[in-house]
């Protein structure tokens, strides 16, 4: 039940919305292409398994574990779930 000037089913809407974007973003983030043999980072051999189950992998698990904690401390706010947003 929506409250105030809100309209029915808003907060299901924007949940929604937030959920899509993420897969969205997620989706865009995946590799694509073809594997490298050698990690960017570091310059050690991929493993051929890793390489067979992420086609365009161009990342070691630990140069790439690295570089998602970095990714995530600089990940943006979502203004579109934001009260604040929603009061201007």
């Amino acid at each position: 039940m929506a409250g105030g000037w809100a309209r029915d089913g808003a907060e299901h809407e924007q949940m929604d919305a937030t959920v899509n974007d993420a897969l969205a973003r997620a989706r865009r983030l995946l590799p694509q292409g073809e594997s490298a043999e050698y990690c960017d980072e570091c310059g050690e051999i991929i493993p051929e398994a890793r390489r067979i189950a992420l086609p365009g992998v161009q990342h070691c698990v630990r140069c790439q574990s690295e570089l998602e904690a970095t990714a995530k401390s600089a990940e943006l706010f979502n203004r579109r779930g934001s009260k604040d947003s929603q009061l201007r």
